[in-house]
């Protein structure tokens, strides 16, 4: 239960066929090399970016296992496994680790905000049914749940959470965890526009959705930062880098980042509606900026 991811860890899309009716299995694998030979550290699906919320229990299986098998032991996999009862959760955690995950990432259900005592319980849930580390989602915009820094380390203590990503957006908030409770729980940056921030203060670790489209740049940014502490060379790769994370932001982020890929031709497929495609003049932008920072366009 000790393991701690380093690096950077790609948010995946899940790749459907062109009408979105089924996940397409040539797509995962497409994906998983570009990213990995892109130089990434890790893989999570079934996350925000991979819309795990249009997603049946079965597909979100049939997903992991994918993922597992296209990343074939180069990189570890995080399993996105969150759902809005406690039953699936644990179903999907088992199957996550059955089918090779190396941790479950989970995210409080997100429709009635848990309180803290109901939200032990459901991570306790998840930890009495796996022996993979759990990764806790802190998403509070979506959820609702809003810990303190200390609630999130006694959610630690108490349960196999042992990192959290966090894609809150409120970097006191995560300094207070990185700084105060590191010995309980491992904190990893999953907010775009921060991540400089967060790999100059020290975290060890990010789960980022442009990691997907732009990897190579992604992993750049960490080894001069994080890994030499090069903070020089770091900021003239995050002034290419972030034009692209604050478009992403601006926009239904799993199709910011379908549309991504699809310009750097390794396209994952439309999203599922009711996220309609990115209109014409946005994809432009998106193609101007991916160009600004050195990336060849194939699909403008």
């Amino acid at each position: 239960m000790t393991t701690q991811f380093t690096g950077i860890l790609a948010a995946v899309a899940t790749p459907l066929t062109a009408d979105g009716s089924a996940v397409d299995a040539a797509g995962v694998r497409r994906q998983a090399d570009h990213i990995i030979g892109g130089g990434i550290h890790g893989l999570v699906p079934g996350g925000s970016t991979g819309e795990f919320t249009t997603l049946t229990l079965d597909e979100r299986k049939r997903l992991t296992e994918l993922y597992v098998q296209a990343a074939d032991g180069r990189v570890p996999v995080v399993a996105g496994t969150g759902a809005l009862s406690t039953a699936d959760t644990v179903e999907l955690s088992v199957h996550a680790q059955k089918a090779g995950a190396a941790a479950v990432m989970v995210v409080p259900p997100f429709y009635d905000a848990l309180t803290f005592e109901e939200l032990k319980a459901y991570f306790a849930a998840v930890a009495e049914a796996t022996d993979i580390p759990v990764m806790y989602y802190n998403i509070p915009s979506a959820t609702g749940v809003h810990l303190t820094p200390g609630q999130l380390a006694e959610l630690a203590r108490e349960t196999s959470v042992s990192s959290y990503k966090d894609t809150g957006g409120d970097f006191a908030w995560f300094s207070a965890v990185q700084q105060g409770h590191s010995d309980d729980i491992t904190a990893l940056n999953g907010w775009d526009t921060l991540t400089f921030a967060a790999l100059a203060s020290g975290a060890k670790a990010g789960v980022w959705g442009t990691a997907s489209v732009v990897p190579r740049l992604c992993a750049d940014l960490y080894e001069a930062v994080a890994v030499r502490g090069d903070l020089a060379a770091g900021r003239e790769l995050w002034a290419k880098i972030f034009p692209i994370c604050r478009f992403l932001e601006t926009h239904n982020y799993a199709c910011g980042i379908k549309t991504g890929l699809e310009l750097v031709g390794v396209g994952a497929g439309p999203t599922r509606r009711p996220v309609l495609p990115l209109a014409p003049e946005h994809r432009a932008e998106f193609a101007r900026l991916l160009r600004a920072a050195g990336v060849e366009v194939v699909d403008a």
